[in-house]
């Protein structure tokens, strides 16, 4: 999607609307301001549960809208959408028919930044992919005398920073589709991990989903990644770009890339190597004996990083950052072994690919705690993932009784116990109960959070001050 002009040379001076109030248009609310601009926010919670936000928003001289049909009327001719707003939502239906402009703040970012970016997008690993290769440039750019900036879906948003970003710094992204949907946003090195059913409780249907994600490849971009293992990914074709296909199930270049673009390159597991293969020369980049994060997938997260990076990053970085990274936080964290039972936090899990996957890493069968907010996907690959990898499960929060149908209709599923909780508190009791020494516990959802928490990360703390408190 090609934006018409600059959104930072328009705003100055202008009214803007921002709407959807969330943790990334703070920030933005006060650039604009620092720009010159008037801002009007707009959000559809109740007056009640904005108070704080209206209180900060009025020393700021900005007038807060909010409540139902808060979307209906918006007569700014510039309008900063939230990620979490549709386009098509009220009075951002048919805007740009109407001379307005509507963008959001990763375009405004994307606009500014001088910096090479790295985008990493898809349905799983974005946060482990995009956590190593902020890690892999950081340590490149202190050898250069130059900075790694990472934001996007984590962190803190990078638009406040903008200023400080040179040319020869690097700035590493995590973008959702609900960020790049009908978004100008192009980063020169693009990876999309995987894409497979996902928000499907927001989106229309899987072909905008499928669309978003691709929104971030433009005419900027140079290499895009691709997993040669996912049937969505690896089907995409962008034109002459340069291609590198992944792969933890081929060990070959001839099978990695089979039918793809002629030229394309390929990174693959053989005899306990990661190696990098352009179809004539082939180099060892690492050994799997070295990365410390447990299970396939982040084997894959390693050849999705190391594929983006590749020829920017010293290739001994890669050796040093696998023998020292211990994860991110909520993915897989070991929290705390009591009584011999090993208690890991997942809540970064919320599909049924992320709970299969942590599943697969663990050395053991744990007793798994399921459920949270639905998002519209099936849960019929998470009861074939559980009649694989569960000791048993306990189901909570408002999806328990539809990933319960979804369990008791698979057959392989009928030896698997089963435990209903309405809390995750009380499902966190509930595995204590149940478990002896030797035994695991993990929370991995399989679903969002926001039935009972505002993100996961929320959730996750929950969950891990719970357990430290059974000290």
């Amino acid at each position: 999607m090609k934006r018409k002009g600059s959104i930072f040379g328009a705003v100055r001076g202008e009214r803007c609307a921002v709407v959807g109030v969330g943790i990334s248009n703070i920030p933005l609310i006060d650039f604009l301001l620092s720009c010159g601009a008037s801002v009007v926010a707009y959000d559809e919670k109740d007056a009640d549960k904005m108070a704080e936000t209206a209180a900060l928003l009025e020393k700021k001289g900005v007038p807060l809208i909010s409540g139902k049909g808060a979307f209906d009327s918006i007569p700014e001719k510039i309008i900063f959408r939230s990620p979490g707003v549709r386009p098509d939502k009220g009075a951002l239906l048919g805007a740009t028919d109407r001379g307005v402009t509507l963008v959001s703040e990763m375009e405004l970012f994307f606009e500014l930044c001088p910096s090479k970016k790295f985008a990493v997008t898809g349905s799983d690993g974005k946060t482990t992919t995009t956590t190593l290769t902020h890690l892999f440039l950081t340590e490149q750019k202190k050898r250069e005398g130059a900075s790694a900036f990472v934001g996007g879906n984590i962190g803190a948003p990078l638009l406040p920073r903008v200023s400080e970003m040179k040319e020869n710094d690097a700035a590493v992204l995590e973008l959702s589709s609900f960020q790049l949907m009908g978004a100008w946003c192009e980063a020169e090195n693009v990876a999309i991990t995987n894409v497979t059913p996902n928000h499907l409780n927001w989106h229309v249907d899987m072909d905008e989903y499928i669309n978003s994600k691709c929104g971030i490849v433009g005419k900027s971009t140079k290499r895009v990644v691709l997993n040669a293992d996912d049937a969505v990914s690896s089907s995409l074709d962008f034109g002459e770009r340069e291609y590198i296909f992944f792969s933890s199930r081929k060990d070959s270049y001839e099978a990695v890339v089979a039918d793809k673009r002629e030229g394309s390159r390929a990174i693959f597991v053989r005899e306990g190597k990661i190696v990098f293969c352009d179809g004539e020369s082939e180099v060892e980049l690492l050994s799997v004996g070295d990365v410390k994060l447990p299970g396939k997938h982040n084997i894959e997260n390693y050849m999705t990083a190391i594929a983006l990076t590749y020829g920017d990053v010293d290739l001994d970085i890669y050796t040093q950052t696998a023998k020292t990274f211990g994860g991110v936080p909520h993915r897989l964290e070991l929290v705390a072994t009591l009584d011999g039972v090993r208690y890991y936090n997942s809540s970064i899990d919320s599909s049924p690919t992320r709970t299969a996957a942590a599943l697969s890493a663990l050395d053991k069968k744990p007793i798994i705690i399921c459920g949270g907010a639905e998002k519209g996907i099936s849960f019929e690959p998470l009861a074939e993932a559980l009649s694989n990898g569960a000791k048993a499960v306990i189901l909570n929060g408002a999806s328990r009784e539809t990933m319960l149908d979804a369990i008791k209709r698979n057959p392989a599923c009928d030896s698997l116990e089963i435990y209903m909780q309405e809390t995750l508190g009380e499902a966190i009791e509930c595995a204590k109960k149940i478990a002896s020494e030797g035994d695991i516990i993990l929370l991995s959802p399989a679903a969002t959070s926001f039935d009972q928490f505002r993100n996961f990360e929320e959730r996750g703390e929950f969950f891990k001050k719970t357990v430290l408190s059974m000290k």
